[in-house]
């Protein structure tokens, strides 16, 4: 059995290829916008966000240091992605990655928020392509983490089955809050 992190990781290789349009809705220290990076190749396209600079200029480095070309790094909230969507890119997003709650190393009282969340989640959906996904890692153990992830599956599971799949993934066995993945698929219409 996979860890959070390495399975979620296997659903975006799953799920993306050379030249496809990606988001990754928090962007942190950048380990997911490399491996965006990296499965798009050099005619994808990267749309990554956070709302703190030092996300932003550890990205930068990350990318840097691994010698990958240039892609959209917002500092602004997830929430408005809308803002930033190319026309070209309106329902054209194959993959979105969220690992919610702070910034490791950072001010822990600076976190992911429900109504943002839901509110990116919601634009995802809708420019989300069929077989696209969205995944979301759940940190819940800190202050408001599990207001986060109460309004979140309380949302995620009103999704209509015909149009979407939803994943709950995680150990239940462990102790401290663990971690666990979210994650919708858009089925095709029928």
């Amino acid at each position: 059995m996979k860890r959070v992190i390495p399975y979620s990781h296997q659903l975006l290789k799953e799920t993306i290829q050379p030249g496809d349009i990606v988001v990754d809705a928090t962007m942190g220290n950048g380990h997911d916008t490399l491996l965006l990076s990296e499965l798009v190749g050099e005619t994808g396209f990267v749309y990554s966000f956070d709302i703190q600079k030092e996300a932003l200029a550890a990205t930068k480095a990350r990318l840097d240091a691994h010698q990958q070309p240039p892609r959209t790094l917002i500092l602004d909230s997830h929430a408005r992605l809308e803002a930033y969507l190319k026309p070209e890119h309106a329902h054209n997003i194959k993959a979105a990655i969220f690992n919610l709650g702070y910034l490791p190393g950072s001010d822990k009282s600076i976190i992911t928020t429900p109504d943002s969340t839901i509110t990116a989640v919601k634009t995802l959906i809708h420019h989300l392509t069929v077989d696209g996904i969205i995944i979301l890692v759940v940190y819940h153990g800190h202050p408001g983490g599990d207001v986060e992830r109460d309004h979140l599956t309380a949302y995620l599971s009103q999704l209509d089955q015909k149009s979407f799949d939803v994943l709950r993934y995680g150990f239940i066995n462990q102790q401290n809050h663990p971690p666990f993945i979210l994650a919708i698929k858009k089925k095709p219409r029928k």
